[in-house]
Parts: structure tokens; sequence; C-alpha cells
């Protein structure tokens, strides 16, 4: 079930309160020679729709399609981004608005690395400020460790790799360029360095690791174990409540500070 897809008076109905909502948070970056800008957003999304089919009480809340993607500069076309703390106002505005509505238990499902850090501020500040709103995020390569332990099979630092490309062939493989994807590897060369850097002086072609490896039977075995893990969560957090009481008197709604968001 989409949010996006529903009428006002279907949300109404729907008890949001018994209910956990899936945000897709992607990015429109360049990814390399053989894969669309738009591939963290469409993972994201079909990984929140896959997890929503085998939870009934999930419902996922529309994409947050550009994110964090200021470690791939400007040299590579194609790339949009927010700033660190515009993207987390964003998620903040995202989970407040569909608190309004009754949906007060989110999970961001995270396609990008760039978003990791606007996410924990997002989350940190909900968990403080709204301790009524339930919010927590999962990176699709971080949802397991076997799932990580394949992700970087070819590379610490990786981006449009052996298994991201492998996801997008199982998922939109009518996007994905055959013919650049064979004789697109690129190595990892953030090995030893003290400071980051951006992608034109990282790789060649704006490819971390090795797609020439990819395959839609992988993309399928990764898939499916990403999805379990996101609904397995959701499932879990149906129900799930804090595991001690707050302190006696301590039960605020919300607390707000001046000076910003």
């Amino acid at each position: 079930m989409r949010w996006g897809e529903c009428t006002s008076p279907q949300l109404g109905r729907l008890n949001l309160a018994d209910r956990v909502g899936l945000v897709p948070v992607g990015a429109i970056e360049q990814h390399g020679p053989h894969l669309p800008t738009d591939t963290d957003t469409r993972l994201a999304q079909a990984i929140c729709d896959g997890a929503a089919a085998r939870c009934a009480a999930a419902i996922v809340l529309p994409a947050l399609s550009v994110g964090c993607s200021l470690g791939h500069g400007t040299a590579f076309p194609g790339t949009l981004s927010l700033f660190p703390e515009e993207l987390s106002r964003l998620l903040i505005r995202v989970a407040e608005w569909s608190a309004l509505s009754g949906l007060t238990r989110l999970i961001f499902v995270n396609g990008h690395m760039g978003n990791v850090a606007a996410l924990g501020a997002a989350t940190d500040r909900l968990r403080f400020s709204r301790p009524g709103l339930k919010s927590n995020w999962v990176d699709w390569w971080n949802a397991s460790r076997e799932i990580t332990a394949e992700v970087l099979a070819d590379g610490e630092d990786i981006h449009a790799n052996r298994a991201e490309t492998s996801l997008a062939l199982h998922v939109f493989p009518e996007l994905v360029d055959l013919s650049a994807m064979t004789g697109a590897d690129d190595p990892d060369r953030t090995g030893g360095l003290t400071f980051r850097y951006t992608a034109e002086v990282l790789s060649g072609n704006g490819v971390t690791g090795c797609p020439s490896q990819a395959t839609a039977a992988l993309g399928e075995t990764l898939f499916e174990a990403i999805v379990d893990v996101v609904a397995g969560k959701a499932l879990a957090g149906i129900a799930e409540e804090p595991p001690l009481p707050r302190p006696h008197g301590r039960t605020p709604e919300l607390i707000e500070f001046s000076g910003g968001s």
C-alpha cells in the first residue's frame, strides 16, 4: 500500500497508529556509465514496496528522490544534491506531517551512503524532541552481516559496483547499459588516505568496484534478503514499546527550541 495512491478518507480509515510507515530515501546522482542516475531511489522504492507486500501493516510513503550526493562532485553529469542539514530537515518534516495523520512509527529505507549523516541527525532529533514519534532507518547494504559481506566483496568504498549493479539487473534490467557495464570496473583508491575526496579524483568513470561481475541472480538473492530484513523490522515495530517506562512525570510530547530546525 502506497500513501500517495490513497485518498484522504482512505487514509483516515486505515488507523495509521497501528501501522508502520516505510519511507524510501534515495538520490539522483551519476552512477557510472551503465546505471541510471535515479538508481538509489529506484532500489529504495522497490525494497519498500517488497517489504510492504510481506507486512500487511506497512504503508509506503512517497520516496524522497534527491538526497545528499556532495561526494560525487560536479565533474560527472547528472547529480542533484541537498546539503546534509537540508535533507535532515526534510526527513523531520515528513515524520511530523505523517504523525498529524496518525502515523507515528517510521522506518526510513536508505538507498544512498551519502544520506547516512542526515538520517542520523534527523532520527536523533526526533527521538529527543518528539518522543511519541518512533523512527529509525535501514541502509540496504547493512541490512545484515551476510548482505554487507556480499556488498563489499569488490571493495570497501563502493559505488555502482558488483552488488548494486546486480540489484539493478534484477529490479530494473531494462535501464542497465550492458555494453557499458562490462568495461566499467574501477578500483577502490581510498585505502590509506587521510582525507575525504569527491568522486572525480577517486574514480575514472564514477564507478568504484566491479560491475562486470554483476548478475541478475545475485541481485535477486540480495533483494530478497534485504526485503526480508525490512519486512521483519516493520512487523516487529508495529507493537514495539521502549524497554523501560519513562521516569515519573517525564512524558513530553513535544520539545521545541528556538534557533532553527
